[in-house]
């Protein structure tokens, strides 16, 4: 197998990080941990409490701390909140530990996908597009830079058959590529 056992998902908020992180990690039989989840559990409060406590500098620390733990487990699918990648430190504990999935979205699919979403602290602005606008012109060449597979946006298919896709892509392709670059996903 690859020495990069872990298996991380990165991309934007409502990129399906957790949800075809989720389904890919059962077809290939390894262990799903979605990050904002475990701050979640570790810390008794929600993302939104968190970041309206300690702020996003707070929030981001915690981020960093659960990345590294798990990142130091072993065969685990792991899907990353959107703004893990903002941390060197974490981008280099990304390419260390884990093949990287980057699952490109565009703002449309963001906006149409969080509609009615109201937990995520990063979304409540008068303007949820503009937000998206500057995350993405912010956060897109870092995902970018420590890829090994991108997924584009406009996924064919329903989660399942995305997943399906994507699993079998890993099964040929789940080791490291050379730093000149990150492979592509057919969709």
């Amino acid at each position: 197998m690859n020495p990069a056992t872990n298996l991380f998902f990165i991309g934007p908020m409502g990129a399906g990080k957790t949800t075809i992180g989720r389904r890919t990690a059962e077809l290939l039989g390894v262990p799903f941990f979605d990050l904002d989840h475990e701050i979640e559990e570790h810390c008794g409060a929600d993302v939104a409490l968190i970041f309206d406590l300690e702020g996003e500098p707070g929030f981001r620390r915690r981020e960093s701390q659960l990345l590294a733990e798990f990142a130091a487990r072993s065969n685990i699918a792991l899907a990353t909140g959107g703004g893990a990648v903002l941390a060197e430190d974490n981008r280099r504990t990304l390419r260390e530990r884990g093949f990287v999935v980057f699952l490109e979205t565009t703002v449309e699919e963001q906006l149409a996908r969080l509609a009615r979403d109201r937990k995520r602290p990063l979304l409540a602005a008068p303007d949820r597009r503009e937000r998206l606008l500057a995350l993405a012109a912010q956060r897109a060449p870092l995902y970018r830079e420590i890829a090994d597979l991108t997924v584009p946006p406009g996924h064919v298919g329903g989660v399942t058959q995305v997943a399906r896709r994507l699993a079998d892509t890993l099964r040929e392709r789940w080791q490291r590529t050379p730093p000149s670059g990150s492979a592509d996903f057919a969709a």
